[in-house]
Formats: structure tokens, C-alpha cells, sequence
């Protein structure tokens, strides 16, 4: 193998980092959109309203995708297991967001073709199911990752998963799904605050953001309260080698009954996370009641950030545990590429991902400004 600057658990680690930040990225970029979408049909009572609405997330949306991407890519090229598992395993549940999310761009380039109120609220609701069930099912997503998914990898490393669509939807894994509505909603609130001019449609939004800060506040405890007390967690059986091959077969666990608390026992910095998953809410609450609407939109960016962090940050070394096997669990050291790839990769990306992030950047000042309900009447490009 070539020489690489980078010992091989170093190069993990810095992917399981940048796994985070792609999916905060995605969280915080393309969240406002899917929360925008979800309080469409409710904030907006008139069609100028609901374009108004539309159009504050109409410059943007298309490149805020790019992040979901971008995680899914990550997964792929540097654990390639997971990939495997979760893309397999949860096909019908991907099927259902990929629909979803079909609906959106559908919705937002038809809506206004034609000037019949029907059609354009049968658009609308479309792109509130294109916002919903994306938010929802990602929930229930990471709900099923901390409960374990149903797999199992034989001695060749072939995977057999042995659930079904049905069996994602649980009790806990209907919680998060909730919880991850009601953040996503909050940070579309957060957006609107920001995008929106005074007005009915700003109050709107902002009472469904009070709202959601307080659901999202109480979620989060309650999911806090299911981890500590009920019938999730793992552990490593034995002390794993972060250098060792990617072989999920070397690396034993077990399920253990609040274990998902360990590492906050071992490294209290990590209670970082949570803190900041409880105060985001908070933050935006006060926000809303004050209308500080940068204050609005900043706990909102701060819930995603936390709440997401605190999953992951609970589940270290885990990335997919099985619930029928744990011995099959897939973790940072045994499910990653090889060192020479996760090294090219880093390279790449050291390269690309600042011209991503300069680019959106620019293009976001370029096109921040408030929403107002004469440019939408007045200005043929809008939505």
C-alpha cells in the first residue's frame, strides 16, 4: 500500500466527524425546507400567502439537496457496510422518502402553471407531503439505528435483513420520527422569521414555531428518558482495535440495557450535545416571543445541531447496531474502506467541500432578503 500520512483509526474517526457534519449540514440546510413545506398548507390562507411561503425557500431548495447527497455518498465510499445494510435493509422506507421528495420539485415548478385554485391546493398539499413524510421517516430512521435494525451478516459477510416497513414504526421510533417533525418545523419557522415580511403569514409561522419548540423540548426528553430506561443500548464485548481490518466478525458486542449513556459517564464533554438539543428549543421559544427572529432562527439551528450530535455521540463506537445479532453490529472500527481510500477521499474533500461551502455561501447572501407580498404579485419568476 502507497505511504499514507494518516494512521488508520485517525483517518475513522475523521470520517465518522465528517459523516456528522454532512448530516447536520443536511439537517440545517435542507431542514428549513422540509419545515417550510410542512406549515405550507397552514400558514398560507390565500394563494398569494402560500406563494409567499413557497417563495422564501424557492431560490434554494434545489441546492440544498446537494447535502443529502453528499451524506449518502459518504456512506457509500467510506462504510461501505452500512451502506449496504441500511440502503437494503430500509429499501421500502427509502422508496417512501425518494417518493416524497419526487413530489417536491413536481409541486414547485407546477403549482403555478395554472391559475385554478384546485389545482394549485392539490400542489400545495403535495408539497407538504414532499416536507412531512421526509422529516417523519428520517425520525423513525434514526429511532430504529438506536433500537438496532433487524440484520444479520453469515460468515461470508452476506447480509440478511429480517424486518419489515411496518416493523420500522414503534412506539420509540414514532417518538423521534415526531421529533424530528417538530424540529424541522421549528427550524422552518426559524426561516420564515427570517425571510418573511410582518405580517398575518409571519404570525402564522410563528405560533407553529412556538408550538413546535415546545413539542421539540419535550421529545427530546421524553426520547431521553426512553434510552436511559428502557430496552435499548450496546456495548462493545471486548476492547476493539481501531486500527484492525474492517470485519464486523472481530469486533463482538452485546445488548445492554442503557449503555447508549456510557460515554457521557466517560467523557462529560459530551453532555455538550444534549445541552444544546435542550437549549436550541428554548432559545427559539424566547425568540418567538420577543421577535428576535435571528434569536429564532439560531436556537432552531442549535436544536438540529444538538439533537442530531447526541445521537451520535451516544452511539459511539456503533453506527448500526443489530438488533438479532449483535455480534453482526457495525462500528467505526470495523465497517470503514481501507486506509488508501478513506485517505484519497479526505483529499478530495479537503479540496471540494470549502469550494461547496464558499459557493453556498455567496449564493446565500446573493439572494437573502425578505419575501414580500408586492414582489410576489408584481415578479413574473417567482414560484
Amino acid at each position: 500500500m502507497p505511504f499514507v500520512p494518516l494512521d488508520y483509526e485517525t483517518l475513522r474517526l475523521i470520517w465518522w466527524l465528517l459523516l456528522g457534519v454532512l448530516l447536520i449540514g443536511f439537517a440545517i440546510a435542507d431542514g428549513f425546507d422540509l419545515g417550510v413545506a410542512a406549515l405550507l398548507p397552514f400558514v398560507g390562507k390565500t394563494d398569494v400567502e402560500r406563494r409567499q411561503v413557497i417563495n422564501t425557500i424557492g431560490a434554494t431548495w434545489e441546492g440544498n439537496q446537494v447535502w443529502f447527497i453528499l451524506a449518502g455518498g459518504a456512506i457509500f465510499a467510506a462504510w461501505p457496510f452500512v451502506y449496504a445494510v441500511s440502503f437494503s435493509g430500509f429499501y421500502l422506507a427509502m422508496f417512501l422518502v425518494l417518493a416524497a421528495l419526487i413530489l417536491r420539485p413536481v409541486g414547485f415548478k407546477y403549482r403555478s402553471k395554472k391559475a385554478d385554485p384546485a389545482w394549485r391546493s392539490r400542489w400545495d398539499w403535495a408539497l407538504f407531503v414532499g416536507g412531512f413524510v421526509p422529516a417523519l421517516v428520517f425520525g423513525v430512521a434514526v429511532g430504529n439505528v438506536l433500537l438496532g435494525a433487524p440484520f444479520r451478516l453469515d460468515s461470508d459477510l452476506r447480509t440478511f435483513y429480517e424486518g419489515s416497513l411496518l416493523g420500522l414504526f414503534t412506539p420509540f421510533s414514532l417518538l423521534t420520527g415526531l421529533l424530528s417533525v417538530t424540529m424541522l418545523v421549528l427550524h422552518g419557522a426559524g426561516w420564515l422569521s427570517l425571510k418573511l415580511e410582518e405580517g398575518p403569514v409571519l404570525d402564522r409561522a410563528l405560533k407553529f414555531g412556538k408550538i413546535a419548540a415546545l413539542a421539540s423540548l419535550v421529545l427530546f426528553v421524553l426520547g431521553g428518558v426512553f434510552v436511559a430506561y428502557g430496552d435499548m443500548g450496546y456495548r462493545l464485548a471486548a476492547e476493539a482495535d481501531p486500527a484492525g481490518p474492517s470485519n464486523p466478525h472481530l469486533t463482538g458486542a452485546v445488548a445492554a440495557a442503557g449503555a447508549w449513556l456510557d460515554n457521557y459517564a466517560a467523557h462529560p464533554w459530551m453532555l455538550i450535545a444534549p445541552v444544546l438539543g435542550l437549549l436550541g428549543p428554548v432559545l427559539a421559544f424566547l425568540g418567538i416571543s420577543g421577535r428576535k427572529h435571528v434569536l429564532v432562527f439560531t436556537g432552531s439551528t442549535l436544536a438540529n445541531v444538538g439533537i442530531i450530535a447526541t445521537v451520535g455521540l451516544s452511539m459511539f463506537p456503533f453506527i448500526l447496531p443489530s438488533s438479532i445479532d449483535p455480534a453482526s453490529s457495525l462500528t467505526l472500527w470495523n465497517a470503514s474502506s481501507s486506509q488508501g481510500t478513506l485517505f484519497i477521499m479526505l483529499l478530495v474533500t479537503l479540496i471540494f467541500l470549502p469550494i461547496v461551502l464558499l459557493y453556498t455561501a455567496w449564493a446565500y447572501k446573493v439572494m437573502f432578503g425578505r419575501v414580500t407580498d408586492e414582489e410576489v404579485r408584481l415578479n413574473p419568476d417567482f414560484y
